[in-house]
């Protein structure tokens, strides 16, 4: 019976053990490479509550070709140096085949070169800088969300008629999505001329912005320019209230976020005017199912309302699940392929990865902040913005003859890197 019994306990403890070998390749890893911390670690928490959200649903369904999805993290602190160790982390060690994630495009175009360079794939949530698909583009990344380019021309239609001929100023941040962002509504507002529309370049992560909104209000601009985003948006834009700089300028924000207006209150945001590609009520203005959907369910878990850097992790992850499928397998080529030029629906109208920069087509939304007492007695006080002007995103985007003048000036090839 002894013999008997600890044959039998050996043969359990196999299967157990076998058991585990088996789950464990049952299991997908994908990397979430986002800022948990520094200037942008609100809009990184909620990418991260959305992708999880994502995680649940996706795993509840079977998973990926019936592999269960774990994330990985990986905190970036918004710095590029610190993003592509990451990412060479978790294609060496951990061995995704996918990293997403952002937050800055310095960060994204790092993630992204570790991805061609690893033979992975790339999608950024919140990178604006149009060289993220632009200069920076290869095969290796797409971006979900939109770019300077096309908040810069949905919002310069409605500066174009408000604020023509009107002295501009600029306090841009300085990296590669402060450039492109500045540079883009310089063009499409005709303020390029430096002297007359001066600037001011400021470091992310800036504490005191009080020197630079002092010059732009001696400066007799009518137009005050705040190409800055996470915390160091809700500080300087917070500042310029107590300066009593909304008195005399109107203030752009070229790209806003639900969370950075809470940051900087309903106060200092009345009235403030910018883009987003993503509103959580723009399913209920529209009537797009599956945007209220994840909105209920994200309301639900976390109690306020989703960002547009949620709403691009989660459908990151659900079309990345949507392509794997379709190519039946994970390997990088494969995916891209299955990828590049595909129509899909995530939580508003239909979008495309457009085949020749891996860019997202989508619809834009130039918005104006509302009163305070509005605000004020919304539900979570979250309810900042009203759309003043809606641009397809065939309309808004860069096009193909620009796009191939922009990688022809820098030494780009015409077309993406072949697979490597």
């Amino acid at each position: 019976m002894k013999f008997n019994f600890l044959k039998l306990l050996v043969v359990m403890l196999l299967i157990i053990s076998g058991s585990g070998r088996v789950y464990a390749q049952e299991i997908i890893r994908i990397g979430l490479n986002y800022p948990e911390t520094g200037p942008y670690a609100k809009q990184g928490l909620d990418q991260r509550r959305a992708a999880d959200l994502a995680v649940e649903e996706i795993n509840a369904a079977g998973g990926i070709l019936g592999k269960r999805i774990q994330l990985v993290y990986r905190d970036t602190k918004s710095n590029a140096k610190i993003a592509k160790a990451n990412a060479i982390d978790l294609f060496d060690k951990e061995k995704v085949p996918m990293i997403f994630g952002g937050s800055s495009s310095a960060v994204a175009i790092a993630t992204g070169e570790v991805a061609l360079q690893k033979n992975g794939l790339f999608f950024g949530t919140l990178t604006y800088s149009t060289e993220t698909t632009g200069e920076y583009g290869h095969r290796h990344i797409f971006r979900e969300c939109y770019d300077a380019y096309s908040a810069g021309k949905v919002l310069s239609e409605y500066l174009k008629k408000n604020f023509s001929g009107q002295k501009y100023f600029y306090i841009t941040a300085n990296y590669t999505w402060g450039w492109t962002t500045e540079s883009t509504l310089r063009n499409f507002t005709h303020t390029k001329d430096l002297a007359a529309h001066p600037e001011i370049l400021t470091e992310l992560g800036t504490k005191d912005f009080t020197a630079a909104l002092k010059e732009a209000k001696q400066s007799g601009a009518t137009v005050l320019v705040l190409s800055l985003f996470g915390r160091d948006m809700e500080i300087a834009v917070k500042q310029a209230y107590d300066m009593g700089l909304k008195n005399r300028m109107q203030i752009i924000v070229p790209s806003l976020n639900d969370d950075m207006a809470q940051g900087a209150g309903p106060q200092a945001m009345e009235g403030i005017i910018g883009t987003l590609p993503w509103i959580w009520n723009v399913p209920f203005i529209y009537n797009y199912p599956r945007g209220k959907a994840f909105v209920a369910r994200f309301e639900s878990a976390f109690g306020r309302y989703p960002t547009t850097s949620g709403a691009s992790a989660y459908v990151i992850m659900h079309e990345y699940k949507a392509a794997v499928e379709r190519a039946k397998t994970f390997e990088t080529k494969a995916v891209i392929k299955a990828l590049e030029g595909y129509r899909y629906t995530g939580l508003k109208d239909e979008q495309q990865w457009r085949s020749w920069d891996h860019q997202s087509i989508q619809t834009v939304y130039a918005v104006k902040c509302k009163s305070a007492a509005d605000v004020v007695k919304s539900k979570y006080q979250q309810d900042y913005f009203t759309i003043i002007n809606v641009m397809k995103g065939e309309e808004a985007a860069v096009d193909y003859a620009e796009w191939k003048d922009i990688r022809e000036m820098v030494g780009m090839k015409e077309e993406l890197d072949e697979f490597k």
